[in-house]
């Protein structure tokens, strides 16, 4: 399992006094106000960073990290993602899962037919759609839904589903 979630990635600074504006990877955006401690990856360092304050204009948000006070020492961390620990993620509600933890799990059908696997998570208005690549590189869209998704075990690295009538089309 990933220990790591992305949160946001920084697109450029703002203003000269050291603050960045970051769009938000993440599904609560308003989660940058409780949020104290991130890890930033710019490919070339990881950083853990406190964050002194989150302001929010359109749709990113604007931090400002202590310790760092002026646009120079904050330019070089432009397309820098910024991380998470699973300890200082969202809290998980009874059948909802981290996607990072989704992506890889093998899907099988209610009558034991191995469907391929997790490539990725659409997230839609309605409910998310699991992306499957099946075993011959076709692309399986599955909704989210309980009369699809009848089980996810998440030691096994398994998700046992009922295909709708159409879904295979």
């Amino acid at each position: 399992m990933n220990d790591l979630f992305r949160v946001g990635v920084i697109t450029t600074t703002h203003g000269v006094r050291g603050e960045v504006k970051v769009f938000p990877t993440t599904d609560d955006p308003m989660r940058f106000k409780k949020i104290k401690k991130v890890l930033l990856d710019n490919g070339k360092e990881k950083r853990k960073l406190e964050i002194a304050q989150a302001r929010f204009f359109k749709n990113q948000v604007i931090l400002k990290f202590k310790g760092i006070d002026n646009i120079n020492d904050v330019e070089k961390y432009r397309k820098a993602d910024l991380y998470v620990t699973r300890e200082h993620a969202i809290p998980l509600e009874e059948d909802e899962y981290y996607v990072a933890d989704l992506i890889g799990l093998t899907v099988i059908s209610d009558e034991d037919e191995t469907l391929g696997e997790i490539t990725d998570v659409m997230q839609t208005g309605a409910n998310d759609v699991y992306v499957v690549e099946t075993t011959d590189g076709k692309e399986i869209l599955l909704p989210a839904i309980h009369e699809c998704i009848l089980n996810v075990d998440m030691e096994a690295k398994q998700m046992r589903v009922h295909v709708l009538a159409g879904l295979l089309d």
